[in-house]
């Protein structure tokens, strides 16, 4: 006797779960201007890799002859896939059902995800539309039991390991709430795409209920507020760009933390000096210019992948590559609050030397660093304790570190940009100090400056004291930093380091742990 009746039974659950909620619901759907699940899921991986996790996970009826009549879906799919070429784990709700809000089959497999990524100790990729739990069917009659067990495994901590693991990224495509929007800040990149997508912990109709706050989603969580909150890595356009920007972040990446991340081929010569370097930063010490530009000239061209752009602006955080080698990348960005590192910019700072530590990528530090930001807001914004939370991740951290004296390095916040070990380079325009020149002449210089008859001459008379006092030729003559360098030379000392650092990394692999940071 065949089994041809069953295997058919199988192909048909397979085709009716490939057409999601149905037609209707699908073109709702596109009429949004939103992807089904396994659209999106086609357009981030490489074609023709996807290897389904419960693919008929669902609910079926059938006729009196054992037959599928209709089949519903698990509304969350799940499978392994190759993204650049290395497999990882990649899931998404199904918002033609049910909203995205989580069927009994469709939740299982949300709570696999996680543990699949771990298992086989494997990227994870989250594609998020939905919300949380629902108080739909719930307050029955019903004899079950409520509530999980108490020795039931909690559920997040399986969000919380992955993290430990491999790495992690989220895209919110569509409206996120609750569970989702937790899954989405449990990530080592979270994307929002601009056209689609609005992050709440809680929908307008419950903060409307609980607050009286009546918002729209967009006003509640749209990508404008979350790319300021920090709550998100970056806000791209459409779906399409979330999703290549979850390819390009994955790239830098090692596919767990056992390994060190691929190095791709380039063609930017290692011993590239661009010429203007030389005249980047001014000699006028109060004109700003561009840090990024400047990165730009050193790391491999157009590798720069900048992280968290709208947070903390004034500490610029993101991956690029040195000769194909992944590195990660810190810098002042002198344009706001004149560089100086405020909360927001030190939580910033914090996350992502952790995270680099967690992935073994070594760290170049451009540094243009006046101090914490000072003043009320500051104060009131907890800025000491985040600050000094910062510079502790910085000095429990094992990776390999350079950090380059780009302008200034003053005060206790300068403590962040150099870690245990760190090879230090200057370059001429670089000064340092326990205050700036200007502050510090205010404050050392104060009872002179009451006294003098014309105290804007002899304060300026002071500051071109200090300043010149703050030079880095004493420095580097006193074995004070590794070299004082042509900034035209930057790239290639760096890569040199970083040959030199390689071999520390291979004996660095596996997890991390960090200590108490205050």
């Amino acid at each position: 006797m065949s089994w041809k009746s069953e295997v058919e039974g199988i192909e048909r659950r397979r085709a009716l779960a490939r057409e999601h909620g149905g037609a209707d619901g699908v073109r709702i759907h596109h009429e949004k201007g939103r992807m089904t699940v396994r659209e999106r899921i086609d357009a981030l991986i490489d074609p023709g890799t996807f290897r389904e996790q419960g693919p008929i996970a669902g609910h079926s009826e059938l006729d009196e002859n054992g037959k599928v009549r209709s089949f519903t879906p698990a509304n969350y799919v799940l499978g392994i896939a190759d993204i650049n070429g290395r497999p990882a784990v990649v899931g998404g709700e199904d918002f033609t059902q049910s909203g995205g809000s989580p069927t009994p089959a469709g939740l299982r497999k949300s709570v696999y995800a996680e543990d699949l990524a771990c298992q086989y100790r494997l990227p994870l990729v989250r594609l998020l539309e939905g919300g949380g739990g629902s108080v739909r069917g719930t307050g029955g009659k019903g004899r079950a039991a409520a509530g999980d067990p108490v020795f039931a495994t909690p559920r997040f901590l399986s969000v919380a390991r992955a993290l430990t693991i491999a790495p992690v990224a989220s895209a919110a495509l569509g409206p996120v709430a609750g569970l989702p929007a937790a899954r989405l800040a449990a990530s080592h990149y979270a994307v929002m795409s601009r056209a689609t997508s609005q992050v709440m912990v809680a929908g307008p109709a419950v903060v409307e209920r609980a607050l009286g706050e009546k918002l729209t989603k967009r006003e509640l969580g749209g990508p404008d507020i979350h790319a300021a909150s920090g709550a998100v890595d970056g806000v791209a356009e459409d779906e399409v760009q979330a999703l290549a920007s979850v390819r390009c972040f994955l790239g830098y990446l090692p596919s767990n933390v056992d390994t060190l991340a691929p190095i791709p081929m380039t063609d930017d010569p290692a011993d590239r000096c661009d010429e203007e370097l030389l005249e980047i930063v001014p000699r006028n010490r109060r004109r700003v210019y561009d840090m990024r530009q400047l990165i730009g000239h050193v790391v491999d061209r157009n590798s720069f992948f900048e992280i968290a752009p709208g947070y903390g602006p004034s500490q610029i955080t993101g991956l690029a590559r040195m000769a194909g080698l992944s590195v990660g990348i810190l810098g002042n960005d002198p344009r706001f609050h004149a560089g100086s590192m405020d909360a927001a910019g030190a939580q910033k700072f914090r996350r992502f030397v952790d995270f680099c530590d967690t992935f073994h990528l070594p760290v170049i530090s451009f540094v243009d660093e006046p101090g914490f930001m000072i003043g009320s807001d500051a104060e009131r914004a907890g800025t000491i304790r985040y600050g000094t939370s910062a510079i502790c991740s910085v000095m429990q951290s094992s990776i390999p570190w350079a950090s380059v004296l780009v302008r200034r390095a003053y005060g206790v916040a300068a403590a962040a940009h150099f870690a245990p070990g760190a090879y230090v380079l200057a370059w001429p325009s670089s000064e340092t100090g326990a205050l700036p020149a200007e502050g510090g002449v205010a404050v050392a210089f104060k009872r002179e400056l009451a006294a003098a008859e014309d105290p804007d001459r002899l304060r300026k008379e002071l500051e071109a004291k200090v300043a010149a006092a703050s030079s880095p030729f004493p420095r580097a003559e006193g074995f004070a930093v590794h070299d004082l360098i042509d900034p035209r030379t930057t790239r290639p000392t760096l890569i040199r380091w970083l040959e030199l650092a390689q071999p520390l990394l291979e004996r660095q692999l596996g997890p991390r742990s960090f200590g108490y940071r205050p």
